[in-house]
């Protein structure tokens, strides 16, 4: 679809009506002017229609990708526009939580469907004594369980995309792909 030319679309500010009373029946004046009506009309029409525009809720579906690129969402054409929609309005949200075990598994729901748990997120080491020896080595890294939830599978190359994405830089997950729920640890 093209904004560019919308056949029929009436312009809401008509050039030759504001034009002075003498080009008021001037056949040149007003043909010329309906001709620019013609191009601007769209241009009108999306500028009175700009917040919708900006709404990744109700912005036309062909914008949605330009929109997804101004917050860093990912946009993948192969997803229901819903999704699409969805993954535009979180996203500012998903980067707020980027890094951490809630926005690991946030991402992975909204991208993939499925279920997530993060386990064995690492922690920290101090010594108030100078001197004292160096901290024991550290486990493997966080594990990253998923299990399908909207499809009836895991693409697990993806996982490990969302996975890779999302955790800080300097830690390395591990993945595990269940083929449902984790049995209840005494949790």
């Amino acid at each position: 679809m093209s904004r560019a030319v919308v056949p029929g679309l009436p312009s809401r500010y008509p050039i030759g009506e504001q034009l002075p009373a003498l080009y008021a029946d001037d056949d040149f004046a007003q043909g010329f002017t309906a001709g620019l009506d013609t191009v601007l009309a769209p241009v009108f029409a999306t500028l009175d229609n700009l917040p919708a525009y900006l709404d990744p809720r109700v912005t036309p579906t062909d914008f949605l990708a330009w929109l997804a690129s101004w917050v860093g969402a990912v946009d993948d054409p192969q997803w229901p526009v819903e999704l699409r929609r969805e993954a535009v309005v979180r996203a500012v949200e998903l980067h707020r939580w980027r890094g951490t075990k809630r926005g690991l598994v946030e991402a992975l729901h909204l991208a993939l469907g499925v279920h997530a748990e993060v386990a064995d997120d690492g922690g920290s080491w101090w010594s108030g004594t100078a001197g004292t020896d160096l901290p024991p080595e550290p486990p493997a890294g966080p594990l990253v369980r998923v299990w399908p939830g909207r499809e009836a599978g895991v693409n697990v190359a993806r996982v490990h995309e969302i996975v890779r994405a999302m955790c800080p830089v300097h830690t390395v997950c591990r993945v595990e792909v269940l083929p449902g729920p984790p049995a209840d640890e005494g949790r």
